[in-house]
């Protein structure tokens, strides 16, 4: 082998080695990625493809259907009614940021009269309830009362469970006045955390014996810092249908929009 034909050999290793590892410097990045929630395989801790684990996203698989226990329309005055469906989410650690839904109104023949659409949240682990107030369906009586969530895929979202455990709203004080007159309802809210809670709806269902509700009401307190109480009023302009044996508030908070002090 002449001394020329070595260099040349030498020469066209040396390039083979240069675009091998410029090659490789390219290359290897696209096959290794670190793991993301949003690169459509499932991989690192997740537990579906691009949901569990470290995802926000939870897994629609591992998600339980929510169940509406029922649904019905309360007057206010002649003419003015408020509707109010009963939730279970089953879920402990997982919630929707943003759900839409739908009341649908049927009087005593079972002929439409109304509906009522929006949007809400959904929050983890347990009873809430969804409000509409002031449905005004002329002289109309919504007797049958439909609801429905019309989103056909929602988002699941996983709550953390140190979250789920911290965040606490307590209520205390509950007491019925005036309710043959003009009743109100008043209790104590108390944000028992370290978050800050804004926007924080209650809720208030009045029963009678047979525990079936005879009429609601809802309030609305701007934010409840942390470790705050605050008193709540509701009100009703009539007498209530009924003689209320039981109570409960409940408050709607959203656990997507809560902050840490």
């Amino acid at each position: 082998m002449t001394w020329a034909l070595k260099r040349q050999i030498f020469y066209i290793v040396i390039l083979v080695l240069f675009f091998s590892i410029f090659g490789f410097i390219i290359v290897y990045p696209k096959f290794n990625k670190e793991p993301t929630c949003v690169d459509g395989k499932q991989n690192g801790s997740e537990t579906g493809i691009d949901c569990g684990g470290s995802c926000a996203l939870a897994c629609i698989a591992q998600v339980d259907d929510i169940s509406v226990l029922w649904a019905r329309a309360f007057r206010v005055i002649p003419g003015r009614y408020n509707a109010l469906a009963y939730i279970v989410n089953h879920n402990q650690n997982a919630g929707i940021r943003k759900i839409h839904y739908r009341f649908r109104f049927a009087d005593a023949k079972n002929i439409y009269i109304g509906k009522r659409e929006s949007s809400t949240f959904i929050p983890p682990g347990g009873s809430f309830a969804i409000f509409e107030p002031g449905i005004d369906i002329g002289n109309s009586v919504p007797v049958y009362v439909n609801f429905e969530f019309t989103d056909q895929t929602p988002l699941w979202e996983q709550i953390s469970p140190e979250l789920n455990k911290q965040l606490k709203v307590l209520v205390s004080e509950i007491k019925l006045t005036d309710e043959t007159t003009s009743p109100r309802l008043s209790a104590v809210i108390k944000n028992s955390s370290l978050f800050t809670i804004p926007d924080v709806g209650v809720i208030a269902i009045l029963y009678d014996d047979k525990h079936n509700a005879i009429s609601t009401s809802r309030t609305y307190l701007e934010k409840l810092g942390p470790l705050q109480s605050a008193n709540i009023n509701f009100t009703w302009p009539e007498p209530l249908g009924g003689t209320v044996v039981a109570k409960e508030i409940i408050p709607m908070v959203n656990y997507f929009s809560v902050k840490l002090q």
